[in-house]
């Protein structure tokens, strides 16, 4: 594989090539066939080159291709802000703005915030991503490799332990540490925000402890503290619903979108309570492509397939075949090295340990290159990455779903 002119610091999980997509299957440069079960890393829950999605982006392209919204606006953006008020499930006046990805979500939501409240500290959780730039990067909960060798952060910003019956930690642990926190590090007074995802995804699909959500919610609005939602990974359907908020009984101040909202182009947004999101002076937000016609069309697109009808379905047929299959795999005791089952609905984790219950780094790398070689693809996370986290498109041919599991079945057996 060529990677000439391309920067050595990006990481390359599967060293192949691919030039074709249809649905859960790709073909690289060799003709050969996969199993995605990667899905451009969250983007495609609706597949790669959903016909729908398709027709939106070719009709779109013949009548406009670009228009920079905050200097002469689209009628697509408009309907996509329409569109997205109704899909996502808040009992309040919704606004928001688009963006090109969901990093540049994250950035515009502490603007948000810093403004709103004169603030600036940012409380974030262990083992969270929120993106690749400069202000992002202090929110992610981890070091290795997205915060080395840049220096000083943006920041303030706080970490505290992730609650979740994934990785043991309890919502009484969490709430000490950040009493803790108030008392030695820094005043609650000087908190603009609490930001988190409710399932991790570089994480390791790790499920927030519900909880936890709803009695950090309660603290929040004591404190005069918003809190952001990271909807990113998890959103548009990734966990068999629209969003996983509603999973915690919980209600976000901002929610962050990006990954699968338009099918396979770049977008993102920023939503959330009305009179919040339009804290800043006019001008405050913006961007040359926020927005772009393109990503606009098929967004709208992707939204009309995901119904709440389509979302349970799928999601159910996907959690069920998991389920099974991972109690199959359980009780058969396939390898010493199969750990815990991560997250929650059908977007899940599959942990790998060393035989002495160690995270199994090398073990999962095994397993990556074990799969490829057998026609599937899979991505790692987690702290060590130790943790399978299965991105197969939510319209998966169930027959092509199973067979990704054979194949998972087959390596693991073979792991020791």
């Amino acid at each position: 594989m060529n990677q000439s002119h391309i920067s050595s610091s990006l990481s390359i999980v599967h060293p192949i090539t691919l030039t074709r997509g249809q649905n859960a299957q790709v073909w690289d440069a060799d003709g050969n066939q996969y199993i995605d079960f990667v899905g451009g890393i969250g983007v495609l829950n609706l597949g790669h080159c959903h016909p729908a999605v398709v027709a939106a982006i070719t009709e779109q392209a013949q009548k406009l291709t670009h228009s920079a919204f905050n200097a002469v606006p689209h009628d697509g953006y408009r309907h996509l802000m329409k569109a997205l008020a109704d899909f996502i499930p808040v009992s309040y006046p919704l606004a928001g703005m688009l963006t090109n990805s969901g990093a540049e979500a994250a950035e515009n939501a502490l603007k948000i915030v810093r403004a709103a409240t004169g603030r600036s500290v940012v409380v974030a959780f262990d083992g969270g991503f929120h993106g690749r730039t400069l202000a992002t990067l202090n929110l992610n909960g981890k070091v290795a490799p997205y915060k080395q060798q840049v220096g000083v952060l943006p920041g303030p910003v706080y970490h505290v332990p992730y609650p979740s019956p994934d990785n043991g930690v309890t919502a009484d642990e969490a709430f000490k540490a950040i009493e803790r926190l108030f008392s030695v590090e820094v005043d609650v007074s000087e908190v603009a925000c609490f930001i988190f995802e409710p399932v991790q995804g570089e994480g390791g699909f790790l499920a927030m402890d519900p909880s936890f959500a709803q009695g950090l919610r309660k603290f929040c609005d004591a404190n005069g503290i918003f809190l952001i939602v990271d909807e990113i990974q998890s959103g548009f359907g990734r966990t068999g619903q629209r969003f996983a908020f509603p999973r915690l009984g919980i209600e976000p101040d901002l929610l962050l979108l990006g990954k699968s909202i338009a099918g396979g182009l770049p977008l993102g947004a920023v939503v959330g309570r009305e009179a919040l999101v339009n804290s800043l002076p006019k001008g405050g937000l913006g961007g040359t492509y926020s927005g772009n016609p393109l990503a606009c069309a098929a967004a709208l697109a992707s939204l009309r397939a995901m119904t709440d009808a389509n979302l349970a379905s799928w999601g159910e047929a996907q959690e069920q075949a998991i389920l099974r299959r991972y109690e199959s795999w359980r009780n058969r005791a396939i390898s010493p090295c199969l750990g815990s089952l991560t997250g929650t609905g059908c977007m899940r984790g599959i942990e790998l340990t060393t035989p002495n219950g160690a995270p199994g780094t090398q073990q999962l790398a095994t397993l990556l290159e074990a799969a490829r070689k057998k026609g599937l693809l899979l991505m790692p996370s987690g702290k060590s990455r130790h943790i399978v986290r299965l991105l197969a498109p939510l319209t998966i041919e169930p027959e092509l779903f199973e067979e990704g599991l054979d194949i998972i079945e087959e390596c693991l057996a073979g792991i020791r």
